[in-house]
């Protein structure tokens, strides 16, 4: 995401992170999304020795994002979709 220039320095608001729609739709962009919920989370819970949930699809989600943006990001679908296979294995 820093390659593509998609890593922000700044946090959106907390009412931003607050969204109850899936992939905080309504108030972040898909890779906010990324940066400042998934990632966190999924730091979060390996630190605290938690169960990671037991199935993902983040990768079609992903894959949509970016093929209306013309973003490069095979990498950050490739790794997706890593994801995603751990998780529901």
């Amino acid at each position: 995401m820093r390659e593509q220039n998609m890593w922000d320095d700044t946090p959106p608001t907390q009412e931003a992170l607050a969204s109850e729609q899936p992939f905080s739709i309504d108030t972040l962009t898909f890779p906010q999304w990324l940066q400042f919920v998934f990632i966190i989370r999924v730091k979060e819970i390996i630190e605290r020795k938690d169960c990671l949930p037991v199935n993902s699809a983040i990768a079609p989600m992903a894959e949509e994002y970016f093929s209306q943006t013309g973003i490069r990001s095979k990498g950050i679908i490739k790794a997706l979709i890593a994801f995603d296979r751990l998780i529901s294995q």
